[in-house]
């Protein structure tokens, strides 16, 4: 129902940047969130960055981003365009994960929102 075309990623060291694209297609109404999600080895997913435009935000783009992340990692996209980046700077060893595109949306001819998950992409940082 939603494919992903994940892109970017691969091998940096320390304190060198990547970045990622995402883009989502199928059969979709409406995209609320679209954003990055990343899994190291032996941990649990966790949010890196999202993008939200729902009743919520009031409509507007409201971006998150972890803790860890902020000052270093920046989100771009257009949620109409079913479009988000990850620019990812200085980056360091505690980044080195599988990082998934996410999204929450709205199917044609649905009336609830589901979550979508991208095949993730391996971003490994070496010190």
């Amino acid at each position: 129902q939603v494919q992903f075309v994940e892109s970017g990623g691969g091998l940096v060291q320390s304190g060198g940047s990547l970045s990622l694209s995402c883009s989502a297609s199928g059969n979709i109404y409406k995209v609320w969130t679209l954003g990055w999600y990343r899994q190291a080895p032996g941990k649990v997913r966790e949010l890196v960055a999202t993008i939200t435009n729902d009743i919520d935000t009031k409509y507007e783009d409201v971006v998150k981003y972890a803790d860890s992340v902020k000052g270093r990692f920046t989100i771009s996209g257009d949620l109409a365009k079913n479009t988000v980046n990850l620019q990812m700077n200085s980056l360091n060893s505690d980044d080195t994960a599988v990082y998934y595109c996410y999204t929450e949306l709205a199917l044609k001819g649905s009336s609830w929102s589901e979550e979508f998950w991208g095949q993730g992409t391996q971003v490994t940082v070496s010190s």
